[in-house]
């Protein structure tokens, strides 16, 4: 059986040893289903006075649309007209390309004034103008912009909030012998910027956001034993959260940033604590002789979820956050099920689920206790949901590659599974955390 004690110990946290390019970033975009919403983005125009073009908007909101599976694009070699604004659309041609949506645009502006964006969303159907909106952006903002300008399509379409403009963090290994570092680095969700957070030559694992998506979470072992850091990115002040004897792992942040849940063997048995950040006193939840671990919160802050092997594998449970309350089993599907979160409205656990070897991301409807399984293994691990709770991020493993993929969950898209992947070239990728939306 897997070990899922990763956070108890130093030695399951290794990485193996293939060296990282971590720049190296390619974006696998597998076309969406048949079911999905045909859209077209227009190349924008471009009056911007200057010579070179920053960012390809166009390329980006199309890129982003389609990563989402929600909508399958029309490739721009099949546009035989690009029009700008409204007043030059010809419907009957984009109808005869069978498509649904139009996004069309123009880009003003100067590095020195900044630029404006003038964005349409058209029904082709019914010639209607479903939004028209100007973004202004700042020179290197661009693609910042882009990513909001299809976030306010998807919204506008399918009435949920989009996730574009979120970041991933996650653990990086390079190099080899002594030569061997950790990387915990934050990129946009596209993975474009990769940028590091923190270098050690020691293990870091655990990365997990703070609610406002100022800050992260992560354990290190720098100092030779776990200890718990959180760290704000923007200035990089970090704060060394918990180095009890023993274990120190898997943080946790409740819905309003306050407390962390933490795995902690202060006990001498490794169990579940909550932290209050500002006072830094800790509450034992749970107390039993076997392991709980990877603790994490339901949207509402009523529960915190965790693996525990009391009954004999490791299974998940949930407790009410204070001194004294129950533990209750939520999955008896299967012999290995760890690592839980709870979807942003709470219908849903994604979960590593495991049978003979074998690992997958599986989603656990809590209503109706069905459990389904999105990914193909067989070492797909670290599952986070989108924060519209429409995708879904896990690492896995292709080969000698440390892969990130997302597949979603709703809508058409979710029958034919319809999964990108972000490759870091040549290298190791592992705990990845998708972050709140940046306002």
């Amino acid at each position: 059986m897997r070990n899922f004690f990763k956070h108890a110990c130093a030695a399951f946290c290794m990485f193996s040893s293939v060296a990282l390019a971590q720049d190296d970033v390619v974006i696998v975009i597998t076309p969406s289903g048949e079911a999905a919403v045909p859209i077209a983005v227009v190349p924008f125009a471009w009056s911007a006075e200057t010579a070179l073009r920053e960012v390809d908007v166009t390329k980006v909101v199309t890129d982003d649309l389609s990563r989402s599976g929600q909508f399958r694009t029309l490739p721009m070699a099949d546009m035989i007209e690009r029009p700008s604004r409204p007043s030059d659309v010809n419907y009957g041609t984009w109808r005869r390309l069978n498509v649904d949506y139009l996004v069309i645009g123009e880009v003003t502006g100067s590095d020195t004034l900044g630029y404006g964006i003038r964005m349409h969303l058209l029904n082709v159907t019914t010639g209607d103008a479903l939004l028209s909106l100007e973004f202004s952006s700042r020179a290197g903002g661009m693609r910042y912009t882009a990513h909001h300008i299809a976030d306010t399509v998807y919204e506008a379409l399918l009435d949920v909030p989009g996730f574009f403009r979120t970041r991933l963090v996650y653990v990086t290994r390079s190099g080899e012998g002594d030569n061997t570092e950790f990387s915990l680095m934050v990129a946009d969700a596209d993975g474009y910027g990769p940028q590091p957070v923190v270098r050690s030559k020691e293990p870091l694992l655990s990365p997990a956001w703070a609610p406002d998506g100022r800050s992260v979470a992560y354990v290190s072992f720098e100092k030779g034993n776990s200890s718990i850091y959180t760290q704000e990115l923007a200035s990089g002040q970090r704060q060394l959260v918990a180095s009890f004897k023993g274990i120190n792992g898997a943080p946790a942040f409740s819905p309003d940033g306050k407390k962390l849940a933490l795995a902690l063997s202060r006990s001498g048995n490794l169990e579940i604590y909550v932290m209050d950040l500002a006072t830094r006193r800790t509450v034992q939840l749970t107390r039993h002789f076997g392991i709980d671990t990877e603790p994490a919160w339901s949207p509402d802050g009523r529960y915190v979820y965790f693996t525990s092997d009391r009954g004999g594998r490791p299974q998940i449970y949930r407790v009410e956050p204070r001194s004294g309350a129950e533990a209750e089993r939520i999955t008896r599907q299967g012999e290995y099920n760890a690592r839980a979160s709870m979807s942003p409205d709470s219908s849903q656990l994604v979960l590593v689920h495991g049978n003979d070897n074998n690992y997958k991301i599986a989603l656990l409807d809590t209503e109706r206790n069905i459990l389904r399984t999105i990914s193909d293994g067989p070492l797909d691990e670290s599952p986070s949901f989108a924060p519209n709770g429409r995708m879904v991020l896990y690492a896995s493993r292709r080969g000698t590659q440390g892969v990130l993929s997302a597949v979603p969950i709703y809508g058409a898209a979710a029958a034919g599974q319809t999964a990108h992947q972000l490759i870091f070239a040549d290298g190791d990728i592992r705990e990845p955390a998708w972050s709140p939306i940046r306002q």
